[in-house]
């Protein structure tokens, strides 16, 4: 009875620390390799159509950079696993830096989009490995925070260098841009050498193949495309919806953002505490509801409720996500649960695009985006049978 009563008053164990040394160098790496990016993805497709590629060169080198790193997604778990996370980590950096510092002396289109391949790969390598190298770090009792912090920490770059990029072009030029893309990616290279160069894992591995066919992470990863795909119809096309209202564009897509931000990071300690499951598909419900929203391009207050709805359902999808993945495989399959979540973002985000272009050329912006609003919908059966099956739907120990 004295030790019942004795465990009754004990204080709680305190909790692991979140933040620790390598996870910091780590936050060194995303912050170089997303002001990378960031900072060429908004100029490059304009500077291939100048240089004799003409207006479809512009979506071309797009759609080459996003296909190259969904292959490079694809293949780096088995890299990482061979030559080791830092060693692929150190190359991804490089691949995405340096090939910018050409740039400006591949004036053809078929160079320009040779650099996009390298730098499509380069990313690729980054986040996945990174992403695993991530997940390791973070304490499994905090790891919804800790992925909620991560997404500020990358997320902050992409807020910053999207319009960073255009307005440095218009004031300096191309070189002054690309060289800022390669000084701040390379500049990360001296913080991997204090990353660990594998993950201690006790279970056995987890294939890309076994982790596809699993509906533990299949399941998820489908949802989650749902909402990248509406995520590439906003970024992408709320500007040609509105062209003559830039300063409404400007205002919704910061509150985009701006909600996704905090929609994630919320979700993160909520998921901490009552399990991530649970947020799956209440995401998946205000993505749809927000897309709905903005269909009414004539309201002013629509279009910026839409952003805000729709960014706090992208923002709670992205963490619920991720961490209910991490949760489902052992440490071992870190790296596949990167690269299916990272695939699912980037092909989500492409094929979300490319078929809003083609609806909208055929209805109009308003009807597209409310038929998009409803097909996000259709991810519904998937997140109620992923949540119906719980945290056993992976169909393999961790252990």
């Amino acid at each position: 009875m004295t030790d019942i009563l004795d465990s009754a008053h004990r204080p709680p164990a305190p909790r692991p620390p979140l933040v620790t040394r390598p996870l910091l160098l780590r936050f060194a790496s995303i912050l170089g390799a997303s002001a990378g990016f960031y900072l060429l993805l908004p100029v490059v497709p304009g500077y291939a159509a100048g240089h004799g590629g003409g207006g479809g060169a512009a979506g071309l080198v797009t759609g080459v950079l996003m296909l190259a790193t969904v292959a490079g997604e694809v293949v780096t778990p088995a890299l990482a696993g061979r030559l080791g996370y830092r060693t692929v980590l150190a190359a991804g950096l490089f691949l995405l830096g340096a090939p910018a510092l050409v740039l400006d002396a591949a004036r053809g289109p078929f160079w320009i989009l040779g650099v996009c391949l390298l730098r499509g790969l380069g990313f690729a390598f980054t986040v996945v490995a990174g992403g695993a190298l991530t997940a390791s770090l973070i304490p499994a009792e905090r790891r919804g925070e800790g992925l909620a912090l991560v997404g500020l920490v990358s997320g902050v770059p992409g807020l910053v260098a999207l319009p960073l990029g255009p307005w440095l072009t218009a004031h300096a030029g191309y070189p002054a841009v690309f060289t800022a893309a390669a000084v701040v990616t390379l500049a990360a290279l001296p913080s991997v050498p204090g990353l660990p160069d594998r993950i201690r894992a006790a279970g056995r591995p987890v294939g890309l193949a076994e982790g596809l066919r699993a509906p533990g992470l299949r399941r998820p990863a489908v949802v989650f495309a749902a909402t990248t795909a509406t995520a590439g119809v906003v970024v992408t096309f709320l500007p040609l919806a509105l062209p003559s209202r830039p300063g409404l564009v400007a205002l919704a897509l910061f509150a985009h953002s701006a909600a996704a931000t905090a929609a994630r990071w919320l979700a993160g300690r909520h998921g901490d505490r009552h399990g991530p499951a649970v947020l799956v598909l209440p995401a998946l419900l205000l993505s749809a509801a927000g897309t709905l929203l903005m269909a009414a391009t004539g309201s002013r207050v629509a279009v910026v409720a839409g952003a805000v709805v729709f960014g706090a359902g992208f923002g709670v999808a992205q963490n619920a996500t991720l961490t209910l993945m991490y949760a489902r495989v052992p440490a071992s399959g870190y790296a596949t649960v990167s690269a299916v979540w990272n695939a699912a973002y980037d092909a989500g985000m492409g094929a979300g695009a490319a078929a809003f272009g083609w609806l909208a050329a055929g209805t109009g912006y308003s009807w597209a985006f409310t038929l998009t609003g409803a097909a996000v919908l259709a991810a519904v059966l998937p997140a109620c049978r992923d949540r119906r099956a719980g945290s056993q739907a992976l169909g393999m120990s961790k252990k």
